[in-house]
């Protein structure tokens, strides 16, 4: 068959040309379907690197030529002072280079050669420079490519992230026997929205049609305060772009019409379809995009990521990493500690990290932090960077090495087999299969990592007595400059100090662990899963008709179940809610199983699932797990101010919402005796409380909850 790859960034063979992991995913997923004797293309942008693709990689002009007018509708709200509706003129040409079996296609035009240093439009750009539109014109000159190139000539073409091709699958669905696959490379905000008239716009530019009120989310009712809450405090902790009315969710136009949507792992695909015990679940499940993904999730399959073969036949024995420490300024005989990510704050938890770093240092801790924060080829050499994070290098000589720069395989292989840990904190559920992790794993670095979900391919473990576990995990975080993740992240430094210190052989097993582990990732494993996804689509028309059964009770889409789909997996059924602590499920299916019943009040008490616990208990008619329940809030006033007490002994952190707060919360304290108070100034208002929950292992949840009783300070 013939895969045709639409990627904004495929450039991983060379350095200078690669800006993310996604690069790696395009180019080693298509190197090896070229492999397994398939024809494979890739269409991306030239960036402005026609010169050097032409120099370098010996790439050869296209006899292609195409000129058109690229539509553009601007909010009058977010684009002050540009017409509402204006267009671009581009002339779009082509480079051709063939390399490794792969044919690649540079497409170049006005917009498409912006930004030669970043590739990326930053998000900033919005409201201010057309650049910004870089991605959306890439979107109409990829498909325009295809159908003039390839015409009927392609049997799947596989776009990578949706956030960079939601108006592909739209437009060739129109074209027959092209069926599109949707690979969700980074976890983006699943209810990231475009400007509707925009949208519109490019799909009419492309002959393309789509419901575009599918995707309209209904507006919060003004006395639906958890529904402003959520919104609010998530708006508040990730500031996405203020959606406007009509606004179109990219993903949810993006999996409607694709013919399959390909994830990296497992968690991802979990993680990106439910939001299990995130801060954004609750939120997400009133959402459109929630619905729409329910309706499609019988496309969805992991196809897998993996590292390149060059780094696995490279040997960490043959580093000489007295040699490579002692040439950074480090200390060889102590253990070192080695990240290496984008340089991105928030996303990849790196204040938490300096911030721990500092703190173990400055108490005497014996160790090197070799730490790597990407800023492209925007970085100087030597220079650039966080001054933040230079203060706390300079506070520490000979421990902490920063490093800003893109840098080819050698030195990071060296790098990384020079190093007995690697750290990484990644926040929001953000990560995906994270190769940076797994490189440094398959030298034998033990991983620090935060437990997400998403991530969890890597082993790294709560308790890593556990017999497969490869390192330390740290909790989820959800919150800018959590001090949680920064506590946990110090612990877990002195924890393998000391392992590397006193107990070798235990570290050798983590170590011999994580190598394993890392080593099972290999283009040869993804390319066989994703060619037969491809094989099954094209042949067939479709991956399947509908969720299995299993897989709509491991998501909790009970709903999905039909009453022979019930009987025939009932035991599942049963086993899954109690685990859940879903009590319609359970007073349906086994309504006189008190055993059962109390086990799933257990549960769902872990999870602060609290109207399945009232529920459970009325069943029940315990008036003991009732009160649990019930007398979870109570209130204390006075003349000028109130104070909220609140019980629930499993909560790591809670943060408490008052009406009109605009997302801003109160941060209250975890007392000895598991009573978190907060005192807020002026009367008391009557009206619910709206609390954020922090859980053990990172796991969140929402409550809303009257006082039990309100009375005197």
């Amino acid at each position: 068959m013939h895969v045709v790859n639409l990627a904004f960034e495929a450039g991983a063979f060379d350095a200078a040309l690669m800006r993310s992991g996604t690069s790696s995913l395009v180019w080693y997923s298509a190197r090896e379907l070229a492999a397994r004797g398939h024809r494979v293309s890739v269409v991306t942008p030239a960036h402005g690197r026609a010169d050097h693709l032409r120099s370098v990689h010996g790439a050869t002009d296209l006899e292609y030529h195409d000129s058109y007018v690229l539509p553009l509708r601007l909010d009058p709200a977010v684009w002050p002072g540009f017409p509402a509706r204006t267009g671009v003129p581009l002339r779009t040409t082509a480079l051709r280079m063939k390399r490794d079996g792969v044919e690649l296609y540079f497409l170049s035009n006005d917009l498409l050669d912006r930004l030669p240093d970043t590739f990326y439009p930053d998000e900033s750009a919005e409201g201010t420079d057309l650049s910004y539109f870089k991605t959306l014109a890439f979107q109409a000159d990829g498909v325009r490519f295809i159908r003039a190139f390839f015409g009927t000539g392609a049997d799947v073409v596989q776009a990578h992230e949706p956030v960079h091709h939601y108006a592909v699958p739209a437009a060739l669905r129109a074209d027959p026997g092209c069926p599109v696959v949707s690979t969700v490379a980074t976890n983006m905000p699943v209810n990231l929205k475009a400007y509707r008239p925009q949208v519109e716009a490019v799909l009419n530019l492309l002959g393309a049609k789509a419901d575009l009120d599918r995707y309209a989310d209904v507006p919060l009712a003004e006395d639906d305060l958890p529904g402003r809450v959520m919104r609010d405090h998530l708006a508040s902790v990730r500031a996405p772009r203020q959606d406007g009315p009509g606004d179109v969710c990219v993903y949810a136009l993006t999996v409607d019409q694709a013919d399959a949507v390909d994830f990296m792992v497992e968690g991802q695909a979990e993680t990106y379809t439910t939001f299990d015990g995130t801060p954004f679940e609750a939120y997400f499940r009133r959402l459109a995009v929630s619905r729409v993904i329910r309706e499609n999730a019988h496309k969805f399959f992991v196809g897998g990521c993996a590292m390149s073969e060059s780094w696995f036949a490279r040997d960490p024995a043959a580093v000489d990493r007295q040699a490579v420490l002692t040439s950074l300024g480090l200390d060889p005989d102590l253990p070192t500690f080695y990240h290496a990510a984008r340089y991105s704050v928030e996303h990849k938890g790196q204040m938490e990290l300096m911030r721990a770093v500092d703190e173990v240092l400055t108490a005497g801790g014996a160790a090197n932090f070799l730490l790597r924060f990407s800023l492209g080829t925007a970085a100087r050499p030597g220079g650039g960077g966080d001054a933040f994070f230079s203060e706390i290098a300079a506070r520490h000589p000979g421990r902490i090495r920063l490093d800003w720069r893109m840098v080819d395989e050698d030195t990071l292989f060296q790098h990384a087999a020079a190093s007995d840990f690697c750290v990484f904190p990644g926040k929001y559920e953000q990560d995906t299969f994270l190769i940076a992790q797994g490189e440094a794993m398959a030298c034998g670095a033990v991983p620090i990592a935060t437990g997400q979900e998403v991530t969890r391919h890597f082993g790294q473990s709560f308790d890593p007595r556990e017999p497969e576990a490869t390192g330390f995990a740290v909790p989820r975080s959800f919150r800018t400059d959590d001090e949680l993740l920064r506590a946990a992240l110090v612990r877990r430094f002195e924890e393998a100090i000391s392992l590397f210190a006193g107990n070798r052989s235990e570290y050798r097993r983590l170590s011999g662990n994580a190598r394993a582990r890392a080593r099972r990732f290999t283009w040869a494993r993804s390319g066989a899963l994703r060619e037969a996804a491809f094989l099954r689509l094209v042949e067939r028309g479709e991956l399947a008709r509908s969720v299995p059964a299993p897989l709509a009770i491991a998501r909790g889409w009970y709903d999905l179940l039909d009453d022979a789909a019930r009987a025939a997996d009932r035991d599942l059924l049963v086993r899954t809610a109690v685990t859940t602590g879903a009590a319609d499920v359970l007073l349906r299916e086994a309504p006189d199983d008190p055993v059962l019943l109390r086990e799933a009040f257990r549960k769902a008490y872990d999870r602060a699932r609290f109207a399945d616990c009232a529920t459970l208990a009325h069943h029940l008619g315990d008036e003991g797990l009732a009160a649990t329940v019930r007398e979870r809030l109570t209130v204390r006033r006075d003349a000028d101010s109130w104070t909220a007490e609140y019980r629930f002994p499993l909560a790591e952190r809670v943060e408490m919402f008052l009406p009109g707060a605009d997302g801003r919360p109160a941060v209250v304290a975890e007392r000895a005796d598991h009573v978190f108070r907060a005192t807020f100034p002026g009367p008391y208002q009557d009206t619910p409380l709206v609390l954020l929950l922090t859980l053990p292992y990172g796991r969140s949840a929402w409550d809303t909850v009257s006082p039990a009783r309100v009375t005197p300070l």
